[in-house]
């Protein structure tokens, strides 16, 4: 079964490639974050990746890492990269500051309030309401693809919630844990307006730091 069945619909939900940030904040929806060296290999890979597949649309999240991921796969395709504002990163209330365990903001006690809840969770955007502008993106991109392949570059949490939803996953979850490296796909088949498989798969995982390099090159709010 392919896309160019007529029935058939792809969508390819990718997370942006490394993001430059030598002092190591939790940057969620600020502006001015962009690819790093590395991030723009990752795209790169990824378009190759994806040269030879039916992709009619390109669309990314309005932050200035997820468009720079797009703008090498549209190219390869003679695209335009659209924005779509709701594949953008979670909110999160720590933006700004640095965070981890024992650590950064978590030490500040006026920021205690906002880990009451991890089942909404308290510290950010909702988790059903990362999943109903998720599951819209995908299903406009489904639309304007039909028959076709479609991306859509976003980012870990949102493509993570929404996927997880989709498969019947719980919401809350353990970060840790999340199947969404730098510069995945997350592969959503379509027969009709029907979800009926999803894919995982990581064309940049050669590029991919080490667990020694990533823990001096945390990506947050990736």
């Amino acid at each position: 079964m392919s896309a160019k069945d007529k029935d058939v619909t792809v969508v390819h939900l990718i997370r942006h490639g490394e993001v430059f940030n030598p002092e190591g904040v939790l940057y969620g929806r600020l502006p001015g974050y962009h690819l790093s060296e590395l991030g723009v290999k990752m795209a790169e890979h990824v378009a190759d990746h994806l040269a030879d597949r039916d992709i009619t649309y390109v669309a990314a999240s309005p932050l200035e890492r997820a468009q720079e991921t797009a703008a090498p796969i549209a190219a390869r395709h003679n695209l335009e990269v659209a924005t779509d504002p709701r594949l953008i990163e979670a909110k999160n209330n720590f933006e700004g500051e640095t965070f981890g365990v024992g650590a950064g903001a978590l030490r500040n006690p006026r920021y205690w309030k906002y880990l009451r809840n991890p089942f909404q969770p308290s510290w950010g955007e909702p988790y059903i309401d990362q999943v109903v502008r998720m599951t819209s993106a995908l299903d406009s991109a489904r639309d304007k693809a039909r028959g076709h392949e479609a991306v859509l570059v976003s980012h870990q949490v949102a493509v993570w919630i929404v996927r997880s939803y989709i498969e019947g996953r719980r919401l809350l979850h353990d970060p840790r844990k999340r199947q969404c490296s730098l510069a995945s796909l997350t592969t959503f088949t379509y027969e009709g307006d029907r979800i009926v498989s999803v894919g995982y798969s990581e064309p940049a995982k050669d590029l991919l730091p080490s667990k020694a390099e990533a823990s001096s090159r945390t990506q947050f709010g990736a």
